[in-house]
């Protein structure tokens, strides 16, 4: 009856999902030029091709090339950038967030988007709660168990604001559903249902896979 959901997934799937476009940030080592011709494309992308979210899209201050000052600047050129985008054309964004919370708070602050969705949500009760307190989704992964505060981050989430992803994980989207569910301690039907109504809510219209 309930579908499984996989918010974010870089592998074929038949789990139902989204159409994402967007610069990630690791591409903020690229040249100026090219990365305006990339911002150029995405504009005219999103209104020739069917497109559900900007994603994914945001900060990564954890790999060395992406710490020097100017890349980093020009993380935050990218991002904002893409949340004019979003904002303009009405789309949720899908954010890629590495010990950068602080910094992507305060940039989504004041934003008017759809929706918010933090891709991989890795980090303490405290930011889930800053975040789902600022009305955004967060989404859970593998890697979610291999971090005793990102498990109290998951179990903190309401239904009405939680995802679950399989990113470029090969084990089936159903075998972390129901990782997830147990480390939620619900039901695994209670979880596929949660996110199954948060995708109608957001995407009526995306892709099924």
């Amino acid at each position: 009856m309930y579908d499984f959901v996989d918010i974010h997934t870089h592998r074929p799937t038949e789990a139902r999902t989204i159409r994402t476009a967007g610069i990630h940030p690791w591409r903020a080592v690229e040249t100026e030029a090219v990365l305006e011709e990339e911002l150029a494309k995405l504009e005219t992308g999103l209104s020739e091709e069917p497109v559900d979210a900007i994603g994914e899209i945001g900060f990564d201050f954890a790999r060395r090339e992406l710490r020097d000052p100017a890349i980093r600047s020009r993380q935050f050129t990218l991002f904002r950038r893409q949340l004019d985008l979003a904002e303009r054309n009405g789309k949720p964004v899908v954010l890629h967030v590495v010990r950068a919370f602080e910094e992507t708070l305060r940039e989504l602050a004041g934003r008017r988007l759809p929706a918010v969705i933090f891709h991989g949500f890795i980090g303490s009760p405290e930011q889930a709660a800053r975040a789902l307190a600022a009305g955004y989704y967060l989404s859970f992964g593998e890697r979610t168990a291999r971090s005793h505060r990102t498990i109290e981050a998951l179990r903190l989430t309401p239904p009405d604001r939680i995802f679950v992803e399989s990113d470029e994980s090969p084990t089936p989207i159903a075998a972390i559903y129901a990782s997830i569910a147990a480390l939620a301690g619900i039901p695994l039907i209670e979880l596929r249902q949660a996110a199954a109504r948060n995708y109608e809510r957001l995407f009526e219209n995306a892709n099924n896979g």
